[in-house]
């Protein structure tokens, strides 16, 4: 594990180089196939040690993203058209990559902790720094706030498992029982305003909004699976409590995933659209994970990778869009499909795997959160089927308005999709469609 925190750590002289902007996406490139050929022993703990290890979870996420870390890059080629500030968007990329990959692959709570917050440096960074409009700045400050002010709890909660237990692996935690209710309420929180829930999930829109488009896909490919990452590594050692008060957060996700998507139907605005969406599929995933059983875990798993594909290429979507017609807003992004008809199938493609149509992950994902919330209690079963439902509403609802109807008189000079931009798409979608055959490996870790 330590050659690719090594191979990324010498990336970054490469990116201070001129023209090295698609040298370093072919060097990630590489560094992904060598990855993915690393051995992974789901049965036993090959793979675990005290420093950088990972099991099924870490490694499934580390790949998404080195993934889409390269998909950034790709989907960047404005800003290496126009030089702007290109050496040090590419070290900012690296080492984000270089803080995700350690978030995910330590064993120890406080390293873990410390990597989850350097995550946000180089996310403010490319919001601020890239961003397309002057509100930024307030959406950053909305981001770093709203997780640095439950991050201290947590910091707190890492402390106090230390003095306490006098280890912090996540590993031998796993056969401790903590029944105190201010540790679990101190250490879920940074995660559940990370995933967001529903009422702490504010800063989200705003940041994907403001966010340039290599912004708002790590924002919605990786930093949401942050929240996800660490609820299934700490609810172990706190399943007692958790089982006397999981009702609360399964309550708010489930009401929370429904009204936000109704509140999908009343955007006007492509990404906010999407990044409202994000918001209902992550309820359903912190639905699952409180459950605290097996299809709840299994489904979590699946959902957070596949919604890391499929939301990160429909803000790809969005861009290419906005790239042509310099506008994000729905009354103007019409009739797409006179312009771009291949455009048009990707749009399909994407928001059919929004929806969680077959053959996508999303449908495999959704089906055990839907098993593992009916078997918490059947109740559920009237959240979930609305849900479900509105998530196909508000999937053509936006195909419908930006590929159909009368275009806008005021397009005046277009162009069509470029090869860099399909291949793009291609990225996100044949993963997304084709890991569903190989879903055995996201099914048996648990």
């Amino acid at each position: 594990m330590m050659k690719f925190l090594m191979m990324m750590i010498f990336m970054i002289p490469l990116c201070l180089m001129k023209n090295m902007f698609w040298v370093v996406q072919m060097m990630l490139f590489i560094m992904m196939f060598m990855f993915m050929n690393m051995s992974l022993n789901i049965l036993n703990f090959s793979n675990i040690s005290y420093m950088y290890s990972y099991d099924i979870i870490s490694f499934g996420l580390i790949m998404l993203s080195i993934w889409i870390s390269i998909l950034m890059i790709m989907a960047s080629e404005s800003l290496y058209k126009n030089n702007f500030y290109v050496s040090f968007f590419l070290m900012n990329i690296i080492f984000l990559l270089i803080m995700l990959y350690l978030t995910f692959s330590v064993m120890n709570l406080f390293m873990f902790y410390m990597f989850f917050e350097g995550s946000l440096i180089p996310i403010l960074l490319l919001i601020i720094g890239w961003g397309y409009q002057p509100e930024r700045i307030q959406a950053g400050m909305y981001l770093l706030f709203y997780t640095l002010f439950v991050s201290l709890p947590l910091l707190m909660g890492i402390f106090f498992i230390f003095k306490s237990m006098n280890y912090m692996m996540m590993y031998f935690l796993k056969f401790m029982n903590m029944t105190m209710y201010l540790l679990y309420f101190s250490m879920i929180m940074a995660f559940l305003v990370k995933m967001p829930m529903y009422f702490v999930h504010l800063w989200l829109p705003k940041a994907h909004v403001e966010a340039p488009v290599s912004g708002s896909m790590i924002l919605a490919g990786i930093m949401l699976k942050l929240g996800g990452y660490g609820l299934l590594r700490v609810l172990i050692f706190l399943q007692e409590v958790n089982l006397k008060l999981n009702i609360i957060w399964i309550i708010i996700s489930l009401l929370g995933g429904f009204y936000i998507s109704l509140k999908c139907f009343c955007q006007v605005d492509i990404k906010s659209l999407i990044a409202y969406s994000s918001v209902a599929h992550m309820s359903i995933v912190i639905g699952g994970i409180m459950t605290v059983n097996n299809w709840g875990f299994i489904g979590a798993y699946i959902l957070m990778i596949s919604h890391g594909l499929c939301s990160s290429g429909m803000f790809c979507l969005a861009n290419i869009n906005y790239e042509r017609i310099y506008s994000r807003s729905l009354y103007i992004n019409k009739g797409m499909m006179n312009f771009m008809p291949s455009m048009a199938l990707w749009w399909f493609l994407l928001l059919s795997s929004n929806m969680a149509a077959p053959p996508s992950m999303n449908l495999m994902g959704e089906i055990s959160l839907i098993n593992s919330l009916l078997s918490w209690s059947w109740l559920t079963m009237f959240m979930l089927m609305l849900i479900s439902f509105f998530s196909a509403g508000y999937s053509l609802y936006l195909y419908s308005y930006t590929q159909h109807g009368k275009y806008f008189m005021g397009v005046y000079s277009f162009y069509m999709g470029t090869s860099r931009e399909y291949m793009l798409l291609m990225f996100h979608w044949l993963p997304l469609n084709m890991m569903a055959l190989k879903i055995d490996y996201g099914m048996i870790w648990f």
